[in-house]
C-alpha cells in the first residue's frame, strides 16, 4: 500500500517515522514549499516530492494519503483526497465544526472509500487492555473519570496553536484526548459544561470540561495551553481503580487495581497497521474508530466550545 504526506510539521515527521518502522510504503509527501518538502522526502527516503498538495492527489501511484495539515485545512484536504479517489487518514481533530466533518464523511461514503480520524490513543494496546478490563467488571461500574492534558506555550498570534484559521485552542488540539477517553469509556454524555479563557485570537487557551451521563458517572476534564497540568488519567469505579501514566494519549504504563502493565513505546504504528489492514479487507470505517464516533466526539467538543464562547464556523 504507497501512501502520500500531505504536510511536514512535527506531526507528520513522528507519525512517517513510525510508518516506517511499521513496514509501511511512503511513496509521496506535499508541502507548500517545495524545499520543505523535498528535505522531508531527503530524510525519509521518500521517492517523490511535491509542492502542492493537489499535485501529490493527481499521482496515480498513491493509495491512501494521511492528512497532516493544522485542523483548519482537514475539511479542505480530506474532500480533494476523497475526490481524488484516496482513501484517508486525517489529523485530529478531525475537523473545525461538526458539519464540516458530517461532510467530509458523507463524502467518503459516496465515494466507499476509507477514512479515518487518526486517534491513535484507540489503537494503544495499554488503552484497550483497560477497556477490556473494564467490560469484564474489574473495577466494577465506572463512576468517575479524571483526565487531563496541558502544558505553557507561548503566545503568538501566528502559532497555528494559537491561530484561529489554523483552528487553534487548547480544546481541539489537546482536549479531544480526555473527550475522546471519556466517550470511549462512558458513552455520548447526557450533559456538557464547559468552562475556560480565550485568546486575543479567539480561540480558548484553557478550558475545564464536565461530562455527566443519566446514571451519575461523571467525567472532570481540563485542557490547557498556558498551564502545564500534564497528561494523566484517573478512573474510578466501584470495586477499583485504574491509572493511566503520563502521557494519557499514548500510555507505556497503566496501573489497574494496584497492578502495574507496561509496554514498549510504539507510537503510531498500531494506527498505521490498523488503517492498512482496514482498506485491505475492503473496509471504509474501523471499528475502533468508526465515523459515528468521530462525530459523537465532535459534537461535544463543539457544544463545550460554544460554552466557552468560540466558534469556527465562520473559518474557511
Amino acid at each position: 500500500m504507497k501512501w502520500g504526506v500531505i504536510a511536514t510539521g512535527g506531526i507528520a515527521h513522528a507519525v512517517t517515522a513510525d510508518m516506517l518502522r511499521a513496514g509501511a510504503t511512503v511513496l509521496a509527501v506535499s508541502s507548500r514549499d517545495i524545499t520543505k518538502a523535498q528535505k522531508f522526502a531527503e530524510n525519509f527516503g521518500i521517492e517523490r516530492a511535491y509542492g502542492d498538495y493537489r499535485d501529490l492527489l493527481a499521482d496515480p501511484d498513491v493509495e491512501v494519503v494521511y492528512v497532516a495539515t493544522p485542523h483548519g485545512q482537514h475539511h479542505e484536504v480530506t474532500l480533494a483526497a476523497l475526490d481524488a479517489g484516496k482513501h484517508v487518514l486525517c489529523e485530529k481533530a478531525f475537523a473545525l465544526t461538526v458539519a464540516d466533518a458530517e461532510e467530509m464523511i458523507e463524502r467518503a461514503r459516496s465515494k466507499n472509500l476509507f477514512l479515518m480520524e487518526a486517534m491513535w490513543t484507540r489503537f494503544n494496546p495499554l488503552i484497550r487492555k483497560v477497556q477490556e478490563a473494564i467490560e469484564a467488571g474489574e473495577i466494577g461500574e465506572v463512576r468517575m473519570i479524571r483526565a487531563d492534558f496541558g502544558f505553557r506555550h507561548a503566545f503568538s498570534d501566528g502559532d497555528r496553536l494559537w491561530a484561529k484559521e489554523a483552528g487553534g485552542g487548547a480544546t481541539l488540539d489537546l482536549g479531544v484526548y480526555p473527550v475522546a477517553l471519556t466517550h470511549q469509556l462512558l458513552g455520548v454524555p447526557t450533559h456538557i459544561h464547559a468552562h475556560g479563557s480565550l485568546a486575543p485570537t479567539e480561540v480558548d487557551a484553557d478550558a475545564g470540561i464536565y461530562l455527566a451521563y443519566d446514571n451519575g458517572a461523571h467525567a472532570l476534564l481540563s485542557c490547557s495551553l498556558v498551564a502545564n497540568t500534564g497528561a494523566r488519567a484517573e478512573i474510578v469505579g466501584t470495586e477499583g481503580r485504574i491509572e493511566l501514566v503520563d502521557p494519557m494519549f499514548n500510555p507505556t504504563a497503566v496501573v489497574i487495581n494496584g497492578i502495574e502493565h507496561a509496554i514498549e513505546d510504539e507510537g503510531y504504528q498500531h494506527q498505521i497497521r490498523a488503517v492498512e489492514e482496514s482498506i485491505t479487507a475492503g473496509l471504509t470505517q474501523n471499528p475502533r474508530i468508526t465515523w459515528e464516533n468521530t462525530l459523537e466526539v465532535m459534537r461535544t467538543l463543539e457544544e463545550a466550545l460554544r460554552q466557552i464562547g468560540v466558534s469556527y464556523a465562520s473559518v474557511k
